[in-house]
């Protein structure tokens, strides 16, 4: 069976980059992750795909003179590792339009809140500060917006009383670990359908 070539962008611990290779090893996601990318040098995902023997790439944006070539860098590394899918994982910059014109519809992202509740940054101390009974996780497509693009899964979890931003993270994480590889395993066996912002999943 083709395993579907995934690049993945992250700019941090990469939990999520091992969830997905976890998932990967214990044969639920017919994938391969072909590159890791990070912004940032010191990022442990590069380490984390090191130590699997993934070419591991730090692409300084302080290097370029704009987003824009920044971007093209990415594009051209992506493409030179014949990547089918993007996955942000931990990703903390905006994807712009160099990159999503070069993978229309194909670059995801996993966001600690159940969109289009509390998109970008702090989504869990808001969501406590709000007062919502119940928070989660979303896999989406990616647009120009800001955790605007189109909902493929997505996960709840109750809020407890005694929450904390931490705690309510660690337990929304616990499903991002989930969701993530399996939205990736039904794009990998064709089973997305995108209609205008809507996502629809066919029968296997």
């Amino acid at each position: 069976m083709k395993k579907l070539r995934l690049g993945v962008l992250a700019s941090g611990r990469g939990s999520n980059l091992q969830a997905i290779l976890d998932a990967i090893d214990e044969g639920r996601l017919a994938a391969e992750v072909v590159v890791v990318i990070s912004d940032n040098g010191e990022a442990k995902a590069l380490e984390r795909a090191r130590l699997r023997g993934i070419p591991a790439i730090h692409i300084n944006p302080a290097q370029f003179p704009d987003k824009h070539t920044y971007e093209e860098a990415i594009v051209e590394t992506l493409k030179q590792h014949q990547v089918e899918l993007v996955c942000l994982a931990g990703y903390m910059r905006l994807v712009g339009r160099v990159m999503l014109e070069s993978f229309p519809n194909r670059i995801m992202n996993i966001h600690p809140a159940l969109l289009p509740a509390f998109p970008g940054l702090h989504a869990q101390q808001r969501a406590l500060e709000y007062g919502v009974r119940y928070s989660g996780c979303t896999v989406h497509f990616v647009d120009e917006g800001m955790d605007t693009g189109p909902i493929i899964l997505q996960a709840v979890v109750p809020v407890l009383p005694d929450d904390t931003p931490e705690t309510l993270a660690d337990r929304i994480l616990e499903q991002e670990h989930r969701i993530y590889p399996e939205a990736i395993a039904l794009f990998a066996a064709g089973r997305l359908e995108l209609r205008g912002k809507r996502v629809s999943i066919k029968e296997a």
